[in-house]
């Protein structure tokens, strides 16, 4: 039978052992904190005095917008004024506007639907409400291509309207779409019925005669000559410049922190209390200004490229052909995509999919994924949306930037060589001890960011990222 007693100690107890022992210390760790690859590589311009002005050339062909259209209950409604989004309507006086709206009719189509084939006749003008339309053609091969991919807000179809027309495209769904329609025989009723209206109609019929003279690019032309031989007449130009250029102003964050003079005089032994205070509300400032960089409505990507350069996934899932979409709209020496970690994941499956694996390369001693040679810089701050009643797993944007004030890209924006500076842009200040022994120090972070011409920035929405596939 075993001894009950318990055994005497041979030993000092490891538990004892450790009050003489001093524990290694971290300093806090913050799960929130990310690498941040924007703000590393984007390039920051010093803006004196607050505010960053873009100087353009003069616009006469301004680009399309997209229509603000959405679904009232069942049924599809907009607002007259978001009609000014088609370039033949921009400067159409409001009694216009309102009569043109009034003739808009709500029609319903399955996927998988023909709304026109090549060779028909135009007669009307579609907007998107909810849905995705292809527009195809047939090549000398008899092959079908795909022109464009339209989704909710897009038009299409409103050359109608000005005259006879056939169709040299064919428009098909791909998914049950909601479209508000205009036909050119009710429009010409209206015109018919209305002298007023149809002044107003006719004046503006007369105002696209001046793309006539704008470039590619809808910028004002610049009249040059070229010749080999002879003496021609030299052209008489100028080049004429923006009358109201867009303005930045730096966006600011600020926070103050407060601590009690006891923690930093009695318990500064192993991490200085003051420094970590303020290392981590720093971590959490700059989070934010990614966030901003990418999400604000004023001065964010997201909400900064041009429609035209808005693109859509066809079947949902970012594959390499979407990626090439992208780099065909910013072609002009791309820097770098930007996307979600999973949205990069979703793209991993799509390429091993297809026997492509995209190759790696080392940035800072990380490792990215490159498509084309661009790399591919991942953050968290591109948000992934639930699908809601689409059913959709998660649904996010990719961007593809081209960087640098010299190159006409997108830069970062803040100022330097403010008072208590500890980075660019960035400054603590001693705020003074209040009557309960606190201190407080303002921190404070100024920022923004601009994207100097359109096709500097696009972007890929409606990228689905919960795609899976099996393999045999």
């Amino acid at each position: 039978m075993a001894d009950p007693r318990p055994l005497a100690p041979q030993t000092l107890s490891v538990r004892a052992a450790r009050t003489l022992s001093d524990p290694t210390r971290t300093p806090p760790q913050m799960l929130a904190v990310t690498p941040r690859w924007l703000l590393h590589l984007l390039p920051w311009v010093n803006v004196e005095g607050g505010t960053y002005q873009v100087n353009r050339r003069r616009l006469v062909l301004k680009q399309g917008d997209r229509i603000v259209a959405g679904l009232d209950g069942d049924n599809a409604a907009l607002d007259a004024d978001a009609l000014r989004a088609i370039p033949f309507l921009r400067e159409a006086d409001d009694t216009l506007l309102q009569a043109v709206a009034g003739l808009l009719f709500e029609e319903r189509h399955n996927a998988n639907e023909f709304l026109y084939q090549e060779g028909e006749p135009g007669t009307k003008l579609y907007v998107i409400v909810s849905g995705k339309v292809e527009v195809s053609t047939t090549d000398a091969h008899g092959e079908r291509l795909r022109l464009a991919l339209y989704g909710d807000g897009d038009y299409f179809g409103e050359t109608a309207l000005r005259g006879d027309w056939r169709h040299t495209t064919s428009a098909q769904t791909l998914t049950p779409t909601v479209f508000l329609t205009l036909e050119r025989a009710q429009l010409a009723t209206l015109l018919a019925g209305s002298a007023d209206l149809r002044a107003a109609h006719e004046l503006l019929a007369a105002l696209p005669a001046a793309s006539e003279k704008a470039n590619d690019y809808g910028e004002a032309a610049i009249e040059i000559a070229s010749y080999g031989e002879g003496w021609p007449e030299l052209q008489r130009t100028f080049v004429d410049y923006e009358e109201h250029p867009r303005q930045y102003q730096l966006n600011v964050i600020q926070t103050v922190i407060r601590l009690h003079t006891r923690v930093t005089d009695l318990y500064n032994n192993n991490y200085d209390q003051l420094r970590e205070q303020l290392r981590l509300t720093i971590e959490g400032m700059k989070e934010r200004e990614e966030s901003e960089i990418i999400n604000n409505p004023d001065f964010g990507l997201l909400h900064n490229a041009a429609p035209g350069q808005r693109l859509r996934t066809r079947s949902g899932p970012p594959t390499p052909d979407d990626f090439d979409d992208l780099l065909a709209r910013v072609w002009k020496e791309p820097a770098f995509f930007l996307a979600n970690p999973r949205a990069i994941a979703a793209f991993g499956r799509e390429c091993t999919r297809r026997g492509v694996p995209p190759p790696t390369v080392s940035i800072y001693g990380s490792p990215f994924l490159t498509w084309r040679g661009v790399p591919i810089v991942p953050s968290d701050k591109l948000l992934v949306n639930r699908g809601g009643s689409s059913g959709s797993a998660g649904l996010t944007n990719i961007l593809l930037l081209r960087v640098g004030e010299q190159k006409q890209g997108v830069v970062g924006l803040h100022q330097i060589g403010l008072a208590g500076e500890q980075q660019p842009g960035l400054s603590v200040r001693f705020m003074g001890i209040d009557d309960f022994s606190t201190a407080s120090y303002l921190v404070t972070l100024y920022y923004s960011a601009a994207v100097l011409t359109e096709d500097a920035l696009g972007v890929l929405e409606d990228v689905e990222v919960g795609n899976y596939h099996d393999y045999e």
